[in-house]
């Protein structure tokens, strides 16, 4: 993990199209402006978490779902 300070106005480039721009500190908070292409998915962690939570819950419930496989051992 990289840890860098930043002072507001300051910027971070990751790549060639996604910027990361210090907004704003206030005593306990950090502002943050994410410039990405329309195609990246920018979400906060917890919502994040939360939708690969889902995921995962929704996959083993199919799997319970699913009929046996039949294993065959005929040439």
């Amino acid at each position: 993990m990289l840890v860098l300070r930043r002072k507001p106005g300051e910027r971070i480039v990751l790549g060639d199209d996604i910027t990361v721009c210090i907004a704003s500190v206030t005593n306990r908070a950090v502002r943050l402006a994410i410039s990405a292409p329309d195609g990246v998915s920018v979400l906060r962690g917890e919502v994040y978490d939360a939708i690969v939570a889902a995921n995962q819950a929704a996959a083993a419930a199919a799997m319970s779902d699913a009929p046996p496989v039949e294993e065959s051992c005929s040439p």
